[in-house]
C-alpha cells in the first residue's frame, strides 16, 4: 500500500497514519500547516497597498516638512518626526514581510537571520512608537503646566538625545522575544522528510514566550496609556485656568500689559490646538494598538478550535489596525495644524512647479509679525524698570 511494507502496517500502523501515508507531501503540509497561500490574501493584499501608499506619501511628507523648516524644528516635532521614521521602518520593512508570509506561509525562505530581524522589527517599532508618544505628552505636560522648565528640559538637543535613548531602548527590550524565534520544520514521518514546510516561528517554551507579551502588554502599552491620560487630564485642566485668567484680564488697558495679555491668550491658543491635535493622535493610536496586543495575547492562550477561528479574524483585523496607525498621523496633522498644512502645501506645490505661495508667505509674516511683538514687549518692560 503507497509503497510500504503492508506487514508492518498491519502491526503498527493505525488507521490515522494509513492515511497520511498515502497523501503527497503537498497535502500532507496542507493537513498540518493549512494552505500555503491566506484565504484573505487579496482583500487584505489591497486594504495593505492603499495603507501603503498614503502612509509612506504622509510620512514622507511629515519628515521633508520638519527637517526642510527650521520653524517647524520644535521638541514637539522631533517626536513626531521620530514617530514618522518608525511609520515608515514598518510600511517599508515590515508590511512586504507580512504581504509575503500571506502569499506564503510556508517555506520561509529568508533563513534564521530573516526571521530574527522580523521579529526584532516589529518589536522595536513597537516599543519605540509608544514611548515617543509617551514622550511627547510629557513635553507637552512641561511646556503647557511647568512652563519655566521648558528652557532646560525641552531642548532640541535634550529632545534628541531622549529619542536616541528611546530608540535604544527599544532595541534591546525587542532582544528577548526575537530570541525566542527561530526556523520550525515539521518533523520527519514515515521516513520522509519536510524541508518545504521551514516557518519563522516559536523555537522556546511556549511559557517563556507567554510571560514576555504579557509584561510587554503591561509595561509597552497598558502602563502608558495611564500615564498618558493623566497627564493630558492635567493639561487639560491647566488650559482650562489660563482660559478663564485669559477671559477674567480682557478688558485691560492698552500699552505693553496688553501687549503682553494679547501674546498670552496666543501662546494658550497655540497650545490648545497643538494639545488637542496630540489627544486626538493619542486616542487613534490607542485604538489602532489595542488589537494588536489583544491579538498577542490570544496568540498566546488560546486553547480550542473555536478560540482558532476567533483568533484568525482578531489577527487580520489587528494586522489592518496596525498598519492603519502608520498611515492615519500625517492625515491628523493635516486636518488639526494649521502650520502642517501650509507646509505641507508648500511642499507639494513646491514639487509641482505652482508659482502661488501666496499664503504660505503670509504665514511667515504673522509669524515674523508675533516674534516682532513679543520683543517690543520685552524692550517696553526693561524701560518700565
Amino acid at each position: 500500500m503507497c509503497g510500504m511494507n503492508i506487514s508492518w502496517l498491519l502491526a503498527n500502523a493505525t488507521e490515522r497514519d494509513v492515511r497520511e501515508m498515502c497523501l503527497s507531501e503537498e497535502q500532507y503540509l496542507t493537513l498540518q500547516l493549512g494552505p500555503v497561500k491566506s484565504p484573505c490574501f487579496l482583500p487584505v493584499c489591497i486594504t495593505y497597498l492603499l495603507i501603503f501608499m498614503v502612509g509612506v506619501l504622509g510620512n514622507s511628507l511629515t519628515c521633508a516638512v520638519i527637517l526642510r523648516y527650521k520653524v517647524m524644528q520644535t521638541p514637539t516635532n522631533y517626536y513626531l518626526l521620530s514617530l514618522a521614521i518608525s511609520d515608515l521602518l514598518v510600511l517599508l520593512l515590515g508590511m512586504p514581510l507580512e504581504l509575503y508570509e500571506m502569499q506564503q506561509n510556508y517555506p520561509f525562505l529568508l533563513g534564521t537571520g530573516g526571521c530574527y530581524f522580523k521579529i526584532f522589527l516589529f518589536e522595536t517599532v513597537c516599543f519605540a512608537s509608544i514611548l515617543n508618544v509617551t514622550a511627547l505628552s510629557v513635553e507637552r505636560y512641561i511646556a503647557v503646566v511647568h512652563p519655566l522648565k521648558v528652557k532646560y528640559l525641552a531642548t532640541r538637543a535634550h529632545v534628541k538625545r531622549v529619542i536616541l535613548v528611546l530608540w535604544g531602548l527599544s532595541m534591546l527590550c525587542a532582544v528577548p522575544n526575537a530570541s525566542l524565534h527561530g526556523i520550525v520544520v515539521v518533523p520527519p514521518r514515515f521516513g520522509r522528510e519536510f524541508p518545504q514546510s521551514a516557518t519563522c516561528s516559536l523555537v522556546k517554551p511556549p511559557w517563556m514566550y507567554n510571560l514576555i507579551i504579557l509584561i510587554s502588554t503591561i509595561v509597552f502599552f497598558a502602563l502608558p496609556l495611564l500615564i498618558i491620560s493623566i497627564l493630558y487630564l492635567l493639561i487639560g485642566l491647566q488650559l482650562h485656568r489660563e482660559k478663564v485668567r485669559n477671559m477674567a484680564g480682557a478688558n485691560g488697558s492698552l500699552g505693553p500689559d496688553s501687549l503682553s495679555k494679547s501674546h498670552n491668550q496666543r501662546l494658550s491658543k497655540r497650545n490648545l490646538q497643538v494639545t488637542k491635535m496630540l489627544c486626538v493622535l493619542v486616542i487613534v493610536f490607542s485604538l489602532c494598538w489595542a488589537p494588536f496586543h489583544v491579538d498577542r495575547l490570544m496568540w498566546s492562550y488560546i486553547t480550542s478550535k473555536q478560540h482558532q477561528m476567533i483568533y484568525e479574524k482578531v489577527h487580520i483585523i489587528s494586522g489592518v489596525c496596525f498598519y492603519l496607525s502608520s498611515a492615519v498621523n500625517p492625515i491628523l496633522y493635516n486636518l488639526m495644524s494649521t502650520r502642517f498644512r501650509e507646509r505641507f502645501g508648500h511642499i507639494t506645490c513646491h514639487a509641482k512647479g505652482c508659482p502661488a505661495r501666496s499664503h504660505f508667505k503670509m504665514n511667515q509674516r504673522n509669524t515674523l509679525n508675533e516674534e516682532v511683538e513679543y520683543i517690543y514687549l520685552l524692550n517696553s518692560t526693561k524701560k518700565k524698570k
